[in-house]
């Protein structure tokens, strides 16, 4: 199972970025709520005090008129409408459906309570309830707010289209007399909401979010860019060291970086000029010795000795040529184009198939490939060769793979001994005995694609002959 955790510097930037802002927005929600929570509490307690006083002021007044003037008093105040309260007189206790608890719902409850039973200390049946206005009774148990005209209470109970939560008070102020007042809160606090963060505070953090990681991936992705740049040409390095300087751009640290790789390239490109040179000189100046003492042998009258020095001359030109061979085959300068592998495989093969030597190919069609096509041809051109010239008969397997194209190439011959297998590689190191080569070709062969972010193993078949295994990346990997 892959990680989840983004691998690139602008995606865990931007995640970072946003688990910063929403654990800053977290923090500082729950301060501005405990805060803002005490001081709605405090202003809540104050106004349900205040309106308290006045409910008690309410029943004072009518409990000071004579029984037959408050129905009287009563109709007078409803048909005037514009009141603050809803009042009436009941023969029985109305059946209040109450809202879900809260704190802003106890608080209020409570102070009412506490305020009415201190101003009214001879009536012993305070009850205080909130409910909503489609499930409220007035009057009767049986009538709804919803029944009354609307000049009686509507203008009074209702917020449309809030609909918020009404006060109840009913007091009992004598038997079969119930005084029912009805009310809503003041604002801020009518709806009595309890909400940690509201709709607009969510679409607000939301906003800002996007906005900041918007600004801040703009930011990143210009940062990264040269530092992606970089990590190519580094990448890219190993197969091309006659790149173009790169542009030294981006913050101070990244301009240092490109202007490191910048000097080290040139030096790596100085080394190799002066190594081909090098070797150049070499060549050029050996030649004339290795041919003046080739002409001084011809003048020795011992057998024994000419032979001896023609041997120790064919070493010593066998080994000038190898070296030469070596730097001429590993020294790619070329540029990465597509490769058609099906192409540069049969090509190689026709020069091999005669009547004795057979060199099989499989129709499988490959996909082209980014590679050095003279580079890769010298390669496999090597490991063909070798096959052929050891196995006669050579078989090619091709597995087309996503991100690498495996080749194998089985010949027919006695293998190699498991203990030399790695041994191969080295230079001038050679398994036959003959004088056909110069040990060079399977060292030079790993090396090419090693430098093309590709592998090359080598291993014994159960049915025989050696097995050789390529791999070659489809593409030059990048970080």
């Amino acid at each position: 199972m892959k990680s989840l955790w983004p691998k690139s510097l602008l995606a865990r930037t931007l995640w970072f970025t946003l688990l910063a802002v929403f654990l800053a927005q977290m923090i500082a929600t729950m301060i501005w709520y405990g805060q803002s929570k005490q001081r709605d509490l405090e202003g809540l307690e104050s106004t349900s005090a205040s309106m308290a006083n006045m409910f008690a002021s309410t029943v004072n007044f009518f409990q000071s008129l004579p029984l037959e003037y408050r129905h009287i008093v009563l109709d007078q105040l409803r048909n005037m409408g514009g009141t603050r309260f809803f009042v009436s007189f009941n023969t029985e206790e109305i059946l209040i459906t109450p809202i879900p608890n809260s704190v802003m719902k106890n608080t209020a409850v409570t102070v009412f309570e506490n305020v009415l039973s201190e101003k009214l200390p001879r009536l012993d049946e305070i009850k205080v309830e909130f409910s909503r206005p489609e499930t409220l009774h007035v009057l009767k148990n049986d009538i709804l707010l919803s029944d009354l005209p609307p000049s009686w209470a509507h203008y009074t109970l209702s917020l449309e289209p809030l609909n918020p939560p009404i006060l109840v008070v009913q007091i009992e102020l004598a038997e079969n007399e119930w005084l029912y007042i009805a009310a809503l809160l003041p604002a801020p606090y009518v709806t009595l909401e309890d909400e940690i963060i509201t709709k607009q505070q969510v679409i607000f953090l939301v906003f800002i979010t996007a906005l900041l990681l918007f600004f801040t991936y703009l930011m990143i992705r210009r940062q990264t860019k040269p530092l992606k740049r970089l990590a190519n040409a580094a990448n890219a390095l190993s197969l091309d060291i006659y790149q173009p300087p790169l542009k030294e751009e981006g913050a101070s640290e990244l301009v240092t970086a490109t202007q490191a790789f910048n000097r080290m390239q040139q030096r790596l490109r100085r080394y190799i000029d002066d190594r081909e040179h090098l070797f150049s000189s070499i060549s050029h100046d050996l030649k004339t010795p290795i041919t003046r003492l080739r002409l001084r042998v011809e003048l020795m009258d011992d057998d024994t000795k000419i032979e001896k020095f023609n041997r120790d001359l064919d070493e010593l030109e066998m080994m000038v040529k190898g070296a030469l061979q070596t730097v001429r085959d590993t020294d790619l300068h070329e540029n990465l184009v597509k490769v058609d592998l099906s192409d540069m495989l049969h090509s190689i093969a026709e020069r091999h198939n005669t009547e004795q030597i057979h060199v099989v190919i499989p129709d499988t069609k490959v996909s082209p490939l980014m590679g050095k096509p003279l580079a890769l041809k010298r390669c496999l051109s090597n490991l063909i060769d070798n096959g052929v010239k050891y196995g006669k008969h050579v078989e090619l397997i091709i597995s087309d793979e996503p991100e690498d194209v495996v080749l194998i190439i089985k010949d027919q011959g006695d293998g190699i001994p498991e203990a030399l297998l790695e041994d191969v590689f080295e230079p001038y190191f050679r398994v036959a005995k003959d004088d056909e080569g110069h040990g060079l070709g399977m060292g030079i062969a790993r090396n090419i694609l090693h430098a093309h972010g590709g592998d090359l193993t080598i291993h014994n078949s159960e049915q025989g002959g050696l097995e050789v295994k390529v791999f070659i990346p489809r593409l030059v990997k990048t970080v």
